[in-house]
Order: structure tokens, then C-alpha cells, then sequence
């Protein structure tokens, strides 16, 4: 497996149905009342975040769904905490409803709102940078999403494309997420690590890869 330097591959991976990782997830939280239990899904670009938080939701019917992309939406990549805090975060761990229009949205004139109603049971908060220190005490458990970076490559120019323009974006998205990366280490603070590539025979409806977990004291080169 291809990974960034610094980051650390994990091991072990094994077949478990996604039922059994919602409950993992759940019993990382098990005093949480009168709020949604807010569940981070971190990951790089095409890991394959978005298609897991799906069949998450589809586990829960009564569940919103954040993805940090609405929230940095013409803000920046990653200088987006305090607005995540002070306008998703905190309602939820109030037990509110968020009905939030980010400041760039009426800037640039997007229509809609970031909304999650109240009496939500979860709520999945997906996007690369959200399992960090800065919000730790808002999260009650999460997810690392690790896969190999040639197919992650290859997902996102199936889906953005090969331009000149998007490989410049890319290049300065990495030169933010990557130094993030090293510092907040993700993978070693995730409830669970899921393979966001795998060659594991797996029922694609009901079944999942995931990992014990992952040690900060195994740095994978930049070749593996």
C-alpha cells in the first residue's frame, strides 16, 4: 500500500459486518442523551469517505449528515475550526437543530443551508481534517479511512478531472493537508480504521474491512 510520508499503515485487517462497527462506534459513547452522538469520518481525498457515510446513514435513518467541504466551501482548506465549532458542533452538543449558512455562501451567492434536524440519533461528520485536537471534545467517536494513494488518485481525476487548474488545486491542498497530517496523526486517534481499498472478498451491502488499530511508532515510507 501507497501512503504518504509520515502516515502509518495499518494491520490485521480483517471482514466484519457494518452493523458490528456501528455498534463499535455507538459503545465509544454510551452516556451521550438528549443530543445526537457526533461521529467523525476523516480520510484522503477519494478514500471513499462519502460512499461509507452513506451506508452509515442508511444503518440509521434518523441521522444528519455534515461534510467539512460545505463548511470550507471558498473559506480555506483547513482554517475552518472555529466556524465547524461555534456553528455545527456546539447546537449538536446542545441538542439543537443546525441551520447554517456558512459566510463564503453568502459571499459568493450559494443557495441552501447546512442543516441537520433535531432529534437526530447521529450525526456523521465526514471530511478530511475533522478528527484533530481542536475537536476532540466535540466528537464522540470516529473513523480513519485508509487506502492506497494510486487508486485515491485515481478516483479523484475520474471524478474532478486531469486539468491543469485541478492538479494546481491539488497541489495546494497537499501542501496543507499534508503538514496537518503529521502533526494530528488521525489514524492513531480513530475508534476504528476502515480500508478504503481492499482485495478482501467483501458483501459490498452489509460487510466492511477494518483494522485494530494503528500505532505512531511505525512510519510507512513514501514507496510502500
Amino acid at each position: 500500500m501507497r501512503l504518504h510520508p509520515g502516515e502509518v499503515e495499518a494491520t490485521g485487517w480483517r471482514v466484519e459486518k457494518l452493523a458490528g462497527v456501528l455498534q463499535r462506534l455507538r459503545a465509544a459513547a454510551p452516556d451521550v442523551a438528549g443530543r445526537p452522538r457526533v461521529i467523525a469520518i476523516d480520510g484522503r481525498g477519494g478514500a471513499g469517505k462519502s460512499t461509507l457515510v452513506e451506508r452509515l446513514r442508511a444503518l440509521v435513518p434518523l441521522s444528519g449528515i455534515v461534510h467539512t467541504d460545505d463548511v470550507a466551501w471558498n473559506q480555506a482548506y483547513f482554517d475552518w475550526g472555529e466556524l465547524m465549532v461555534e456553528s455545527i458542533l456546539r447546537p449538536l452538543h446542545q441538542g439543537e437543530a443546525v441551520d447554517f449558512r456558512p459566510p463564503a455562501w453568502i459571499e459568493h451567492d450559494r443557495p441552501g443551508t447546512i442543516r441537520v434536524a433535531a432529534g437526530a440519533d447521529i450525526v456523521w461528520v465526514e471530511g478530511t481534517g475533522i478528527i484533530r485536537e481542536e475537536f476532540a471534545p466535540w466528537i464522540d467517536a470516529s473513523i480513519w479511512v485508509q487506502g492506497d494513494l494510486d487508486e485515491q488518485e485515481r478516483r479523484l481525476v475520474a471524478r474532478d478531472g486531469d486539468s491543469v487548474a485541478q492538479r494546481q488545486h491539488v497541489a495546494a491542498w497537499l501542501a496543507e493537508e499534508l503538514p496537518l497530517m503529521l502533526r494530528e496523526q488521525p489514524w492513531t486517534k480513530a475508534t476504528v480504521v476502515v480500508a478504503g481499498t481492499t482485495e478482501l472478498d467483501v458483501d459490498p451491502d452489509t460487510e466492511i474491512v477494518v483494522a485494530p488499530g494503528v500505532s505512531r511508532r511505525r512510519p510507512c515510507a513514501a514507496s510502500e
